[in-house]
């Protein structure tokens, strides 16, 4: 945890206007110093002995070093320096942050798309402050970034299992309506995860180690930008037993499937024209707690149709998204896991389901997936 003292940041950019822009705005916030800047990796990896940094900014596509190759080599060199990746929203940007998250970086950011200067300062500023303060409050960034974030080795993986399309319990057509908190809690049928920053190395150690007969269904909020929900769905189906994708409007979900809610879209469950299964709806809904897609969205949709069959999961993150869903699933008989502090790299998320003591189950991260795997069997 770096409160009360200056977080010490190099920046890192192959673009002067970049350079220039993203420490002009570092410079503005209270407690942190710019120590330097670097125009490529290899020139970032021999200042950092000499500056010292706690956190680079870093490029992800450069010339002579990239950023993958820096994250790599912070690993061996200087471990418990941490980076906030800076890319683009394509789809190379997106697998390339994608490794980069899964390699310790804390978090990322998008280069902005406008043209003009004044509004591209705007959004850089709104996009780092959020993550700087995080990163500076943070007990536990350093220390699980050096080791990759990583407290076990996922499960060896299993053959993925045939699908098939989920039908609705008798009587079950419609939603649910209100429910008491009594509501008894059964096998769940559906698993339903929202999660954040440190999400995309905290799934691909978790997802893993679930089987591939699982026998229920997965849907998740990660937040993040559209096409980059792409490339980790395929990032994480390469390493499952379970498929992974992203979800697509309209389709019928189905067993031992876990479907990732789109950037930049809202994503619920609704019933089949026919009643008999549930089906995935991406809308362009608003956002909820400033997040699109949001967890309390898709919380409540889950809420509606798995009455005492739902097991939802809180993992890391910054923000409060999930909360609000989660009372709304605990009045509805659902059980409730929560990532503990100490494996979160920011409790955020989780902290008020646990506080709340809505949390029926609080577990370090190498722990969940056992949990998931008992509520459903």
């Amino acid at each position: 945890m770096l409160i009360g003292k200056k977080l010490r940041v190099l920046v890192v950019d192959d673009t002067i206007v970049y350079r220039k822009a993203v420490s002009d705005i570092l410079a503005e916030f209270p407690g942190v110093e710019v120590v330097g800047v670097a125009h490529n990796g290899k020139i970032a990896m021999s200042k950092i002995s000499l500056l010292k940094p706690d956190l680079l900014t870093l490029d992800i596509e450069m010339p002579e070093m990239n950023g993958i190759e820096v994250l790599s080599e912070l690993q061996s060199k200087h471990p418990n320096v941490g980076a906030i990746m800076v890319s683009t929203l394509t789809t190379d940007g997106g697998e390339m942050t994608m490794k980069a998250l899964e390699l310790g970086a804390f978090d990322f950011i998008l280069k902005p798309s406008s043209t003009n200067p004044a509004e591209s300062k705007k959004q850089l500023k709104q996009s780092l402050a959020p993550i700087i303060k995080e990163f500076r409050s943070s007990r536990n960034a350093s220390r699980l970034l050096s080791n990759k974030g990583r407290f076990t080795k996922p499960a060896a993986t299993a053959v993925k299992k045939p699908l098939r399309s989920l039908k609705a319990k008798p009587g079950s057509s419609s939603p649910a309506g209100k429910a008491k908190a009594s509501v008894r809690k059964g096998k769940s049928e559906i698993v339903t995860i929202g999660i954040s920053t440190g999400g995309p190395n905290a799934l691909t150690q978790m997802l893993p180690m679930l089987p591939g007969d699982l026998g229920v269904p997965i849907v998740i909020v990660q937040h993040m930008p559209p096409v980059f929900t792409k490339s980790l769905a395929t990032s994480l189906n390469s390493k499952c037993a379970l498929t992974v994708k992203e979800a697509e409007d309209r389709e019928i979900i189905k067993e031992n499937t876990v479907y990732i809610a789109p950037g930049g879209k809202q994503m619920k469950l609704v019933a089949s024209a026919d009643g008999q299964n549930r089906q995935i709806k991406i809308t362009n809904d608003p956002p909820e707690n400033s997040c699109r897609p949001s967890a309390d969205y898709l919380f409540r949709s889950v809420g509606d149709y798995y009455v005492g069959r739902t097991t939802a999961v809180i993992m890391t993150g910054m923000g409060s998204d999930g909360t609000k869903g989660l009372q709304v699933l605990q009045k509805k008989g659902a059980t409730i896991i929560a990532q503990n502090e100490d494996t979160c790299v920011v409790f955020g998320m989780p902290k008020k389901p646990i506080e709340s003591g809505m949390a029926d189950v609080i577990v370090p991260l190498n722990n969940i997936a056992d949990e998931i795997i008992k509520s459903v069997r």
